[in-house]
């Protein structure tokens, strides 16, 4: 079977539906959803980014405080996830309209969302500018994860997660899609040719 040539828009995907909180300059948070979230430095730092356009009103947020939270949301909250993503923090109180909970965080301003069972809070280290979009690069202060995600050793059961991703084909509108099955660990093949 042979190869095609398509459009380049969204070429990476799945990638994770997050909701990002920041807050205002009188204290008012916000919420915007985004699948442009990944992990940028592993260790020393962790480091997470997150892409955001230019005329967003997160992207004024988040540049003028320098923080944001990075909430993992569960299938559950897919409606809000679209409505978050759906409508202007300019002109609406995300967690009034769509009844989501703040919980303050332990180190910067915007809040949790408490109906997420991941929360990642993070400082702007640096701002890139990337084609569209600006690269915020937020170094991680603190992790909240739900006690009932953790298995027997104390790691994240995805299963229990079940965590929402964004999936773009070419020329059409995105869609959401949950995780399928686990594979293997990784470097199985590692593990199976020692032995």
């Amino acid at each position: 079977m042979g190869k095609v040539l398509i459009s380049p828009f969204r070429p990476v995907y799945p990638t994770p539906a997050a909701l990002i909180t920041s807050v205002a300059a009188d204290g008012r948070p916000n919420i915007i959803t985004l699948g442009e979230v990944f992990n940028l430095s592993l260790r020393t730092p962790t480091i997470v980014g997150i892409a955001v356009g230019k005329a967003r009103y997160s992207h004024e947020l988040i540049s003028r405080s320098r923080e944001y939270v990075v909430n993992l949301p569960p299938t559950a909250l897919l409606e809000k996830v679209d409505q978050c993503g759906s409508v202007s923090g300019r002109h609406v109180d995300k967690f009034a309209a769509f009844g989501l909970t703040a919980l303050p965080a332990s180190v910067v301003s915007p809040p949790l969302i408490a109906e997420c069972p991941v929360n990642i809070e993070c400082r702007v280290i640096a701002i890139e500018e990337i084609g569209d979009h600006d690269l915020f690069q937020g170094r991680v202060v603190a992790v909240h994860v739900d006690e009932a995600l953790l298995d027997e050793e104390g790691r994240v059961c995805v299963a229990r997660l079940d965590p929402i991703c964004f999936m773009y084909n070419h020329n059409a509108l995105g869609e959401y899609w949950s995780l399928g099955r686990k594979l293997a660990d990784l470097r199985y093949t590692r593990s199976r040719s020692e032995t």
